[in-house]
Order: structure tokens, then sequence, then C-alpha cells
């Protein structure tokens, strides 16, 4: 392969993460490497790597957590290391928006093969930022948190979820059954008052005039519409 692809690697196994390291550089990889899930997820916002290996078993975190993280705004492919064989925590992984998963021990060549095979399959990098602005409001899509003049905002499950998805399409509208559909699931598609519901909560939460909202604003009949 060609040298100049990154790769982040998050394994708290120092020995481990060292020979990785090593082995990924010897074959033209840049390497960055993380030794807990909140450096990763610190780490995916100023290396941009091309590809992340991720350790599921993470002193501070749960890896799938890791995965989540990285996925409330960026679409870099992620490969699981675990020692885990249960079949479960595979799905698990790819439920969350791993794309590959290998177990330990591995082959060297193995996950380098798996690893250029994520990056031709991945789409191509998104010009997005794991933090907005907007007014007074700061969202973090990898910490999954929002502030709102300094001070931190509690969001409910569905509520940030419904916020996320906004936020990831911020200046363009979102239409009534696909916020459905990544809300609340694929069988959802009528359930149209569980939008008026959660966006009037957002609001309270997050708009200085909620009667009057800067940020969260309704396309009636259409959808829903996140502005700066």
């Amino acid at each position: 392969m060609t040298g100049g692809n990154r790769v982040l690697v998050v394994d708290d196994d120092a020995g481990l993460a060292r020979a990785l390291a090593i082995n990924l550089r010897a074959h033209g990889w840049e390497v960055t490497v993380a030794g807990t899930g909140a450096a990763g997820l610190d780490a995916a916002a100023s290396a941009r790597p091309d590809v992340v290996v991720l350790d599921l078993g993470l002193p501070d975190m749960p890896g799938l957590d890791v995965v989540a993280g990285i996925r409330g705004w960026s679409r870099v492919p992620i490969v699981v290391l675990s020692a885990r064989q249960l079949g479960e925590d595979k799905v698990d992984a790819l439920d969350a928006g791993a794309d590959d998963y290998v177990t330990k021990p591995f082959a060297m060549n193995e996950l380098l093969a798996r690893l250029r095979a994520a990056v031709r399959r991945a789409q191509p990098a998104e010009a997005d930022e794991p933090v907005v602005e907007a007014g007074e409001l700061i969202i973090d899509l990898a910490r999954r948190t929002v502030t709102r003049s300094g001070r931190a905002v509690r969001l409910s499950p569905t509520e940030w979820g419904l916020l996320e998805v906004l936020v990831r399409n911020r200046g363009r509208m979102v239409g009534r059954q696909q916020l459905l559909h990544d809300v609340w699931g694929p069988s959802y598609s009528s359930e149209t008052n569980y939008l008026r519901v959660y966006s009037a909560q957002l609001r309270r939460k997050l708009e200085a005039d909620p009667a009057h909202p800067r940020h969260i604003l309704t396309h009636p009949g259409a959808g829903y519409r996140f502005e700066v």
C-alpha cells in the first residue's frame, strides 16, 4: 500500500498498542495511539484518522460508547478489536456503527488487509466538526453533551437523538419520516405527534424564547431544521 493513511489505535494494553504502532508504521501508516476512550474521542477529532482500531475493553468507558461518540459526527471506518468471541458482542459492535470486528489473537497481515479494505470502502471524509456552536449553545457530537451559556443541559436519550439528527443536517430540512426512522426506528412512520412533543421539549431547554425559536425550526407539514 502507499503511505500517508492515518490510523488511530485505541487500546489500553500498552504492549499491544506499541506492537501495533511499530508494525503499522513499518507498512507506511501514520499512527496515533490513545490508551482510554476519552483520549480516543479527543484523538479522533484532532488527528482526523482514515481508520480507527478500537479495543472494546477500555478502562474508562465501554468501547461501544466510543463507537457511538465517533459516529455522532464522523463516518470514519472503525475496526473493533476484542478478546470476546461471543456472537452477541460482534452484533452489538456492528449495530453501534463499527465497520469490522477482529477477534484477539489475530494475525498482523489479516489486520492490515482489513484496514486497507475499510479505507477503500470508506465514504469521503466529512468536512464536519464534532463541536457545533449555535449562539449560546455548544453541542459536542462526540461527547454527546450540550451547554447553554456555559451551563450543562441535561437531555433524555430521545431528546439527544432528535437534536443529533437535526444538528448533523444543520441548515437543511429533515423530513418527518426520516426523523421518525432515525430517532425511533423503522416501525415508526405516522407518530408525528412524537416530533411535536420532543421538539417542544428541546426548545424549552435550548431556546432563549421557545415561542420564537432561533435554532429548532418547523417546516409545517414537512419537517424540521436546525440553524446555527
